[in-house]
Parts: C-alpha cells; sequence; structure tokens
C-alpha cells in the first residue's frame, strides 16, 4: 500500500497492494484509518458510478461553497486518464492542472480534494466511481470547458465525446474567486 503526494497541493494518490492467486485478486479499497495517517480525513457521504465508452471525456465539473465536493476516484474496469485543475485562489498551484493515469488493474485511487474541477477522459470503455465529502446540489453544480485554451489540457483524444452540457460550460477565468 502506497500513497503519493503530488506536485498539485492536496492531490493524493493511493496504489493498493494486491495479493493474487490462482482464484484471482484481493486488495483493500479503502481503510478510514489508514487514509486518514496519510491526510485524507474527510468523511465520505455519496458514492457515483458511471459507464464511459471510450473517448468519451466528463468534466471539468465541481460544485460552488459551501457544498464543495472532496473525490475519491478511481476506475473499476478499464482505463481513463483523470484531470484535475487547482481553482483554490490561495493555493500556491492555482490554475495549474495535472493529469493521472487511473487503470482497473492496478487499481489506484486520486483524492482531490475541495476546491478541484474534476473530469476525466476514458481510454478504454470504462467504470469509474467515486466517493464525495457533499450531497449533489444542483443549485452548486458549475465547471469549466473541457477543451479551454488558457488550460491548454491534452486530453490525447482526437474526436472525444462530450456532452451538450459540458461543450458550454464557461472558460477559465484566473480573476475570479470560486474557492479561496
Amino acid at each position: 500500500m502506497q500513497f503519493i503526494q503530488h506536485d498539485l497541493s492536496g492531490i493524493i494518490e493511493y496504489i493498493p497492494t494486491k495479493f493474487h492467486d490462482d482464484r484471482g485478486h484481493f486488495y483493500e479499497s479503502y481503510n478510514q484509518t489508514r487514509f486518514a495517517a496519510n491526510g485524507i480525513t474527510e468523511n465520505f457521504v455519496q458514492d457515483n458510478y458511471s459507464f464511459s465508452t471510450a473517448g468519451v471525456i466528463r468534466g471539468l465539473h465541481f460544485q460552488k461553497e459551501p457544498h464543495g465536493q472532496g473525490k475519491l476516484v478511481r476506475c473499476m474496469t478499464g482505463k481513463v486518464m483523470d484531470v484535475v485543475v487547482d481553482l483554490r485562489k490561495s493555493s500556491p498551484t492555482f490554475g495549474q492542472h495535472g493529469t493521472y493515469i487511473l487503470d482497473a488493474e492496478i487499481g489506484n485511487m486520486l483524492y482531490v480534494p475541495v476546491g478541484f474541477a474534476h473530469g476525466f477522459v476514458a481510454l478504454t470503455d470504462a467504470i469509474f466511481v467515486y466517493k464525495c465529502t457533499d450531497f449533489w446540489n444542483k443549485e452548486a453544480e458549475s465547471g469549466i470547458r473541457w477543451n479551454d485554451p488558457t488550460l491548454n489540457i491534452s486530453w490525447g483524444v482526437e474526436n472525444p465525446v462530450v456532452s451538450d452540457k459540458d461543450q458550454i460550460l464557461p472558460l477559465f477565468d484566473p480573476n475570479e474567486t470560486i474557492f479561496k
């Protein structure tokens, strides 16, 4: 079991130890005590599930305060490239983005604290699940357009499938304070 602090402030990757035998494999996907010892102390209140075919982009989404959501994300089947954008105005990594491969074969997860926009592209057909620290709230729902020219995120997909809703999200505005 390994916890990795990434360059973006607050982003933590968890890589479980997998135990394999002739029946298959086993690993511990969540242990509150071990996660807390590695800086993930939030109380998760909602689990979400999505299936996406290869080439689908979902995001970049977040919820505005007071309903900000921290997320613990992973791929149950397949592989995705997870993307986060730091929207915390006081953060040393404000306005920066990071990309992380989440692979069901590895079982790795990414902790994304409140204050980040989040999205992913399915590199294969994938089931993506995540725990949230707050409930979904329609009035707090927001996001940033996936192909924002200021962020210049390389999604690695030539003709992505993106929802109509995600196509019209606003562009990133570094002068706007979404999260302190």
